[in-house]
């Protein structure tokens, strides 16, 4: 497996599976029935990354700052990974490259700003990498399955 920065090209194998996950509604707040185009727009700026493999793109993430300005020493980023690649590593690898990626770039930490808490592979990954739950705003999504569940805010340092 390969991570590379994503190109115009990828997004055709991006798609299905960024719609698949946010029309499940159990890990993006996005707004369902999103377009390719309005998708697009949501997830391909900042620094975009897809795991390649055999030249089939099996999942993504995008990373930059997570606010302008004042917050821009501190880093966030999003992932999704293919159903057909899940357990196979991708989620670890991209997160690895994450981590470095922002390590590389000078950014202070990483903050993730909703992690859904009933995603509990998620948590299990991106605490095993470091982050920890600096809080949990309740009922904050509104999963397909669970209901309003609390969404965490989860912090790694770097610096």
């Amino acid at each position: 497996m390969q991570i590379r920065e994503a190109t115009a090209e990828d997004w055709p194998q991006i798609y299905p599976f960024w719609s698949e996950i946010v029309e499940a509604g159990e890990t993006y707040a996005y707004p369902l029935g999103a377009t390719s185009d309005e998708a697009r727009e949501m997830w391909m700026y900042d620094h975009v990354v897809v795991a390649v493999e055999d030249g089939n793109v099996l999942g993504s993430a995008k990373m930059g700052p997570n606010r302008p300005g004042r917050g821009s020493h501190i880093g966030t980023a999003s992932f999704m990974v293919s159903s057909k690649a899940r357990g196979r590593g991708v989620g670890r690898a991209l997160g690895d490259y994450c981590v470095q990626w922002h390590k590389d770039n000078g950014f202070h930490g990483i903050q993730f700003n909703a992690v859904v808490e009933t995603n509990t592979t998620a948590v299990r990954l991106w605490q095993s990498l470091g982050f920890q739950i600096i809080g949990t705003v309740p009922d904050a999504f509104d999963s397909t399955s669970h209901g309003r569940v609390g969404l965490h805010v989860m912090y790694l340092p770097l610096g």
